[in-house]
C-alpha cells in the first residue's frame, strides 16, 4: 500500500490548494503550465508596453533631457527587480508562492490604471507649446512617477513567484518530471519573449502614431486578462509550504557560530547535529548533505554537553541543524555568481537606453511613407530570443549531450558563461556601428540635433540580435541555475536574487553614465553623451562596457571553477561538483 502511495502523491512535498498531498496524475506538470506561461505572457506584453518606449516619453512629454531620461528609467527599472526581494521574503515565508502572485497583481493593476489617466485624463496630460514641446508641472510628473513605483511593487510579488511556481509543478523525484523541469525554464523565457514582441511593435507603434492614452490602457487590459489565466489554472496547481522566515533561519546560524566560536568542529561531519526523522526541520524543505566550505559556520551545528543536556529543548540560537547550516553556505556559494551577472545586465538595459537614443539619430525610414520608432527595434531582441529558445532546447542540447552525457547538455555555469561571451560581441556591434554614423556625420556636416543620420536604422539589427542569444544563454540559465541551487524553503528568494542582478545593472548603467558625462564635459567639452549625440562619442561608451564585459567574464572564470553544486540527501539525479 506504501508504494502506491508513493506512486499516487508528489514526492518533493507538494500540495494541492486545499492542504493535502498533490496527485500525480492530476495536477501539475505541463498541464498546469500553459495558464503559468499565459500569465508570464501578459504580465510581460504589459511591462514592456510601458519600459520599451518609456525613455521617449520621458523625453517629450515629460520634458526631460537625455541623460536624465535615460537614468529616470533605468533607475525606475532596477526598482522593478529590487522590489522582487519583498514578495520573495513573503511567499517563501509566509504566503506561498501563489497567495503573494495573486496579491501583488492587483497593486500592479492599480498602477496601471493610475498611469493609463496621468496620459489621457485632461489635467494630468502635460500642455505643449506650438513647436512641439511640453511642459509637465510637479503634480504631473509626481502622477506618473507613482504609478510607475506601484507598478514596480505590483511587479516585485510577481517576478520571483512566477518562474519558482511554475518550477514547482515538477516533481524532483521524477526522473522525467525532473527533466522537463529544465525544458520549462527555456519555455517559460519564451513566453517572456512573445509578450515583449507584441509590446515593442504593436504597442511602441500606437504610442507613437496614435496617442499614450491609448499605448498604457491596452497593456491595463493585458494585464486583467494575465489575472484571469492565473486563476483559472487553480484547480491544477501544486503548492510547496512556506517555510518560515529563511531571514530567521540565517541568522540563528550565524550567532549560534559566533556563539560556538572557541568550539572545535568534529573531523567527521556525521557527528554534527541533524534530525533523526527523514524530512528536515524546516517546513518543505529536503535534507541537505554536507559540504566542506564556510567550515566556521558548522560550529552552529556542533553538539555541546550543555545542548546534550538541553535535548529537545536547545535553542535554535545555540544549536542549528546540518541542513540549516547549509541553506546559508548554499546562499554563500551563489553570491560571487550573482555579482558576476551585474555587469552582463549593465550591457542588457542599454536596450532601453543608450540603443533607442542610438537610433533616434539615425534613418528610420522602411520604404516611402513609413518609419520605423527606434524602441521597436528592440523586437529584434524578442525575435531573437524567440529563435534561440527552441534552437537551443531541440538542437543544441541533445547535441551536446551526445558529447558530454549530462541530461542538461552543458552545465548550469558554462551554460551562462557563453553568455558573458557572447554578450561582449553586442557591445562591439554598437560601437562598430557608432563610427560609422559619426563618420557619416563628419562627411555630411549633420551637427545639428534634429539632423538625420543617412544610416539605416536597420544596422542596429545585430546589436539586438546578439543580445538576444546572449540572454538565452545567460537570463535563461540564471534561472534554473538560482532555482535549482537555491535551498528548497528559499528559492523564491534566490530567484528574487537572480532578479537584483538586473537591478544593479541598470543602477550601474546610471553611474556609469553620471560618471562618463562628468568627466568627459569638464572644461566646457561637449562630453561622449551629450543631448545632442551627433556632437558626442557614444562609441566610447560601448568600448568602455565592451572592456567591462571582458574583465567581468575573467573573473566569472575563476568563481566558476570554485563553485561547489549543491547536494539533497535524497536526490539520485544530483549533478554533484561538475562546472
Amino acid at each position: 500500500m506504501g508504494e502506491v502511495a508513493d506512486s499516487m502523491y508528489t514526492q518533493d512535498g507538494t500540495v494541492d490548494i486545499k492542504g493535502n498531498p498533490a496527485v500525480k496524475k492530476g495536477t501539475g506538470n505541463w498541464r498546469a503550465c500553459p495558464y503559468i506561461l499565459a500569465n508570464e505572457c501578459c504580465e510581460r506584453l504589459a511591462y514592456y508596453g510601458m519600459s520599451t518606449n518609456l525613455v521617449n516619453y520621458m523625453k517629450t512629454r515629460l520634458g526631460q533631457g537625455n541623460s536624465v531620461a535615460a537614468n529616470n528609467v533605468t533607475n525606475w527599472s532596477g526598482t522593478c527587480y529590487i522590489t522582487p526581494l519583498i514578495g520573495a521574503f513573503l511567499a517563501d515565508a509566509y504566503m506561498g508562492r501563489y497567495w503573494t502572485i495573486a496579491s501583488f497583481m492587483i497593486i500592479y493593476i492599480i498602477g496601471l490604471a493610475l498611469l493609463t489617466m496621468a496620459s489621457s485624463v485632461k489635467g494630468l496630460v502635460p500642455s505643449c507649446d506650438s513647436s512641439g514641446t511640453c511642459h509637465a508641472t510637479e503634480t504631473q510628473t509626481a502622477a506618473v512617477f507613482v504609478a510607475l513605483y506601484l507598478i514596480a511593487l505590483g511587479t516585485g510579488g510577481i517576478k520571483p513567484c512566477v518562474s519558482s511556481f511554475g518550477a514547482d509543478q515538477f516533481d524532483e523525484h521524477d526522473e522525467g518530471e525532473r527533466r522537463s523541469k529544465s525544458s520549462f525554464f527555456n519555455w517559460f523565457y519564451f513566453s517572456i519573449n512573445i509578450g515583449a514582441l507584441v509590446a515593442s511593435t504593436v504597442l511602441v507603434y500606437v504610442q507613437t502614431h496614435v496617442g499614450w492614452g491609448w499605448g498604457f490602457g491596452i497593456p491595463a487590459v493585458v494585464m486583467a486578462i494575465a489575472v484571469v489565466s492565473f486563476f483559472i489554472g487553480t484547480p491544477l496547481y501544486r503548492h510547496q509550504r512556506p517555510g518560515g522566515s529563511p531571514l530567521t533561519r540565517i541568522a540563528q546560524v550565524l550567532v549560534a557560530s559566533v556563539r560556538k566560536w572557541s568550539v572545535a568542529v568534529p573531523a567527521d561531519s556525521s557527528a554534527l547535529h541533524e534530525t533523526l526523522d527523514k524530512e528536515s526541520g524546516i517546513e518543505g524543505s529536503r535534507k541537505l548533505e554536507h559540504t566542506g566550505q564556510f567550515r566556521f559556520l558548522d560550529k552552529a551545528a556542533v553538539e555541546t554537553a550543555e545542548d546534550k543536556a538541553a535535548g529537545r529543548a536547545a535553542s535554535a540560537w545555540r544549536l542549528c541543524t546540518v541542513t540549516q547550516v547549509e541553506e546559508l553556505k548554499s546562499v554563500v556559494r551563489l553570491l560571487p555568481i550573482w555579482a558576476s551577472g551585474i555587469v552582463f545586465a549593465t550591457v542588457y538595459s542599454q536596450m532601453s537606453t543608450m540603443f533607442v537614443l542610438q537610433g533616434n539619430t539615425l534613418d528610420q525610414r522602411m520604404g516611402p511613407k513609413f518609419s520605423v520608432p527606434s524602441a521597436t527595434l528592440s523586437m529584434v531582441d524578442t525575435i531573437s530570443v524567440i529563435v534561440w529558445v527552441p534552437v537551443y532546447d531541440r538542437l543544441i542540447v541533445p547535441a551536446v549531450r551526445s558529447v558530454t552525457g549530462r541530461p542538461r547538455g552543458f552545465t548550469q555555469l558554462q551554460r551562462m558563461g557563453i553568455g558573458l561571451v557572447i554578450s561582449i560581441f553586442s557591445m562591439l556591434a554598437a560601437g562598430i556601428l557608432d563610427v560609422v554614423r559619426l563618420r557619416a556625420i563628419a562627411r555630411h556636416g549633420l551637427y545639428g540635433s534634429k539632423d538625420t543620420v543617412p544610416v539605416s536604422i536597420f544596422w542596429q539589427v545585430p546589436q539586438y540580435f546578439i543580445i538576444g542569444a546572449a540572454e538565452v544563454f545567460t537570463f535563461v540559465g540564471q534561472l534554473e541555475f538560482f532555482y535549482d541551487q537555491a535551498p528548497d524553503a528559499m528559492r523564491s528568494m534566490c530567484s528574487a536574487l537572480s532578479l537584483t542582478t538586473v537591478a544593479l545593472g541598470s543602477y550601474l548603467s546610471s553611474v556609469l553614465v553620471t560618471i562618463v558625462t562628468r568627466i568627459t564635459t569638464r572644461h566646457g567639452k561637449t562630453g561622449w553623451i551629450p543631448d545632442n549625440l551627433n556632437l558626442g562619442h557614444l562609441d566610447y561608451f560601448f568600448w568602455l562596457l565592451a572592456v567591462l564585459s571582458l574583465l567581468n567574464f575573467l573573473v566569472y572564470l575563476v568563481i566558476a571553477s570554485w563553485y561547489k553544486y549543491k547536494k539533497t540527501a535524497d536526490d539520485p539525479y544530483a549533478e554533484g561538483e561538475e562546472h
